[in-house]
């Protein structure tokens, strides 16, 4: 009870009340936009390059813990695919984004505040680790997937110039690349550049969350329910599991690193599979109604994986 009180909610409160406030009216789609677009390309960066900057980076690399985390989403993955293709007869595209929604975690807007939070600066590295070869390695996976289902050999080979074209342009990766460089050369900031990023990174966590309910409250749970139903109950409980287990007995994760891996394995679904799923145009509906079931399911299952997990306030 003290960690559903404590930690989980106020995180899902106040996305609660973004989510009501735009559902209201008493802020608009463009207002949620807005505060998005702030949130991604201005208060997270500074946040993860001032944590990134500043924090004990582990020597040796901790590569049980990537592969436990990684892993256990190619898991998920593979099992979303294939029950798309076998129960739910879904084309290739289709079920490519299916497995994708089954092990991409929401880690930026909801995993950033929910493990600070809980973890504070102690949970800080590997969540940054993570999401900083979240976009890399899982939308790059499912574009070089769908697209290398859809066409020749030639096309191909631009397809990796495209994803480092679309990963350098990323705020977020430039901030976690900066924050690594500043750590390394034992940089300092100069201190009013340091007062306008503290007070830059104070309104990030809040604004994330809110920016979450509030985007949330563009999607509605549409005709494919079952699928959706399906691909929710993969990514908050078969992905976790499946990190879990990697964690604890194939890989030797730290145990408070192999517990911030699971908590973001048991976050609700990232809002890049509805996008690429809108670029390629296919499971939409599916997809969409995911993003809103797993967000809601989730107040719940992040609770019960804590509490499994021994987290403690």
């Amino acid at each position: 009870m003290e960690i559903l009180i404590d930690i989980v909610l106020p995180v899902f409160g106040l996305m609660l009340v973004g989510y009501l406030a735009t559902k209201a009216k008493l802020f608009s789609a463009e207002s949620a936009r807005g505060l998005s677009l702030f949130v991604f390309n201005f208060a997270i960066p500074v946040l993860l390059f001032q944590s990134v900057s500043q924090a004990r980076l582990p020597d040796p690399f901790e590569w049980d813990f990537v592969l436990s985390y990684y892993l256990g989403c190619a898991g998920a993955w593979a099992l979303g695919f294939l029950l798309s293709r076998l129960i739910f007869a879904g084309h290739y595209t289709t079920s490519v984004l299916a497995g994708m929604t089954a092990g991409f975690a929401n880690t930026v807007m909801l995993g950033i505040p929910l493990v600070l939070t809980a973890y504070g600066e102690a949970g800080a590295v590997p969540l940054f680790i993570i999401i900083s070869l979240h976009s890399m390695l899982l939308v790059g996976a499912a574009t070089v997937l769908v697209e290398g289902g859809r066409c020749g050999t030639g096309k191909i080979f631009s397809i990796p110039l495209n994803i480092v074209r679309g990963l350098i342009k990323n705020p977020i990766i430039i901030a976690l690349l900066l924050g690594y460089i500043a750590n390394s050369l034992d940089l300092e900031t100069p201190r009013p550049l340091d007062q306008i990023a503290d007070m830059l990174a104070a309104a990030a966590l809040p604004c994330a969350v809110f920016s979450m309910g509030a985007s949330l409250a563009a999607y509605r749970l549409q005709s494919a329910i079952v699928p959706a139903t399906t691909w929710t109950f993969l990514k908050l409980v078969i992905h976790p599991a499946l990190v879990w287990l990697l964690a604890t007995y194939v890989f030797d994760a730290p145990p408070l690193w192999r517990d911030v891996a699971v908590v973001i394995a048991a976050l609700p679904v990232g809002i890049n599979v509805y996008l690429l799923a809108q670029r390629y145009d296919t499971g939409q509906a599916a997809t969409a109604s995911a993003l809103v079931l797993s967000a809601a399911a989730s107040f719940g299952t992040v609770a019960i994986v804590m509490n499994l997990l021994g987290t403690r306030v």
